[in-house]
């Protein structure tokens, strides 16, 4: 969030050159402009959340693999059910 610099929830260009300067690994844009290419497969300029989970973790760490199956489980559980919450008597409480 912190380099999210336009708050479309996406790391652009500026972002990702201040955040490496930050971690003290400054590149040129022309690096970052390859950098964003490879981590999207050239498909977007911004990194996604997803996009930079991956570039972090690696493709291949079974953390990645964790937080993204947690992630799919959440977006899939995501309905809420419609209406007033259910009454409850007193004898329900605790």
């Amino acid at each position: 969030m912190e380099f999210d610099l336009n708050d479309q929830g996406d790391i652009d260009l500026m972002g990702l050159k201040q955040m490496l300067e930050k971690l003290g690994v400054p590149k040129t844009h022309l690096e970052v402009k390859k950098l964003i290419a490879e981590v999207t497969g050239g498909s977007s300029e911004t990194i996604s959340y997803r996009d930079f989970v991956t570039m972090m973790l690696g493709k291949r760490s079974a953390i990645l693999r964790i937080i993204m199956m947690f992630e799919g489980k959440s977006e899939a559980d995501g309905a809420k059910p419609a209406g007033p919450p259910a009454k409850r008597d007193i004898s329900s409480l605790p």
